[in-house]
Formats: C-alpha cells, structure tokens, sequence
C-alpha cells in the first residue's frame, strides 16, 4: 500500500480547494510531497480566481441567497417568517426534554443558570405557534431562518454557529406526512439539489424523517401530536414540521469540501478562503 497525504496536507488542501485527495497513493515521501506542492498550487491559483471574480461581480453572499429563495418558496405556500431571540431560557429546554441528563445538553452554550444561546429554533417557534393559534381557526403555517449555536467537535459538517430553517404547519390542511413532504420538496428545490427521505430515531422527537443528499444528512422533520413535547406548550392538534441546516445544504450545492466554506466567517467568502 502507497502513502496517502500526511494529514496537515490534507488539511491544507481542504482550506483552499475542493478535490477529491483522500484515494490519492504514492511509492515514497518525494513523490507524495511533488503532488501535494503541484496541487496546492493549482488550488491556491483556482481560490485567488475565485476572489477576483467575487471582487468584479458584487452580489449576495451565497448564503443570503439561499435565505431568499427559501423564503420566496414558503411564503408562496402561506407561511409567516418570524424572528426570535437568540438567547432563551433553560425552562425552554426543559419544555424540549433537554435537562442535564439529555445527550444536547453537554452540547450548550449557557450565559448563566438560567440562560442560554438556542441550539434549536424549535422552543420559540412553539411559543409563537401557540399564540398564533388564538387569533385564527385556520392553520398557522410559521418559519424562521436564524442563527444556532451547539459546541461541536471540529468537523468539516459541523459548525459552532450555524444557521437553521424550522417551518411548522399548526393543523395541516390535508395529511401532516404528505403535507410534511410538500414543504421538503420546496426547500429541495430552492436549494437545487436531488434527495431522498429515511425514517430515523431522534433524541428528542423520538422519530424523525430525515432529508439526506447522498448519504449525508441535512434536514429532520416529524409530525404532531406529541405526547411528549406537545403538552407542555398547550398543542393538542396535527402539525408538521422541519429543520434544514443552511450551510450543509449550501456546501453539498455548490460542491464544496468543507461547511465552514459556506458559513459566516472573516475566514471564507462564498467558499474562497481570504486569509
């Protein structure tokens, strides 16, 4: 068996390009590190490109233009975008099952015993739902886009702060499930990307149908009643509900290798690394 590229190489490439090197063998030490010279260059060349092209054509950044056409589409079905605090009380976590002896727990950032940064838009999304449902009989289809925060070990999938799309439909017209599978569809097709759908169990929903783009998951949904989660914040009817990770979606979109690429940063812009 060849050598591989050493680990900080790989690193490096990752940083500024988007190849596939994992597969890469070579029969000594010289020869792996000629490749990684002539393929650091040629991604490094490709990124400065890419700036340039950035610095010609001012546009949005590329994940404010997913907000958008995701937003487009769900407003287009009825749905009212809300924004809630980033900061929420652990009483919230508790009404999500989420108390120290819960796996997301550890995942937390806490300001002080009784607050903390969302690591899920869900809690609020609840809390207006509820009141929503007091002004009309009808559904009461709501969304938010917004910042997140869990403490994450370091991954290329994984983000610290990342951004989060939840919609909820608050007694569906017509079946939750098929409902639910309408308004993936829409988010799908907003992000230009083929899926499939994949029934999994989950920490706090119990069962979750999940959204996955070629093995790699990017959304959970489930639909309600609840019986754990839905009393605690006076729901008593059917509800369907999602949550996409923006940047996961974006990074499988335009086919890059890492999500930090596709996040907030002074790191990367739109994918190129500017440091």
């Amino acid at each position: 068996m060849g050598l591989k590229f050493t680990e900080p190489q790989m690193q490096h490439l990752v940083e500024y390009g988007d190849g596939e090197w994992g597969d890469l063998e070579f029969p000594d030490a010289a020869e792996r590190d000629k490749q990684f010279s002539r393929e650091m260059s040629r991604a490094e060349s490709q990124n400065h490109k890419g700036i340039s092209l950035l610095i010609e054509n001012p546009h949005r950044h590329d994940l404010a233009a997913l907000e958008a056409r995701i937003a487009e589409k769900l407003i287009a079905r009825g749905f009212i975008e809300v924004r809630t605090p980033l900061i929420i009380s652990t009483a919230a976590l508790a009404k999500m099952t989420i108390t120290p002896d819960h796996p997301l727990y550890k995942q937390v950032f806490f300001i002080d015993d009784k607050r903390c940064l969302r690591p899920m838009l869900a809690p609020n999304l609840y809390v207006v739902m509820r009141r929503l449902r007091d002004h009309t009989d009808g559904p009461v289809r709501i969304f938010e886009i917004g910042s997140c925060f869990r403490k994450e070990s370091k991954s290329n999938r994984h983000l610290e702060e990342f951004t989060m799309l939840n919609l909820v439909d608050l007694g569906p017209e017509g079946d939750a499930m098929e409902c639910l599978k309408d308004y993936i569809d829409d988010v799908m097709t907003a992000a230009g990307l083929e899926y499939t759908l994949a029934v999994e169990e989950s920490d706090v929903y119990v069962e979750t149908l999940d959204v996955e783009v070629g093995g790699i998951e990017v959304a959970s949904g489930c639909i309600g009643p609840h019986s754990k989660l839905d009393p605690a914040h006076d729901i008593h009817e059917p509800w369907s509900g999602v949550g996409f990770g923006l940047e996961r979606l974006l990074m499988l979109a335009n086919g890059k290798s890492s999500v930090r690429k596709t996040a907030k940063s002074i790191t990367y812009l739109n994918g190129y690394k500017i440091d």
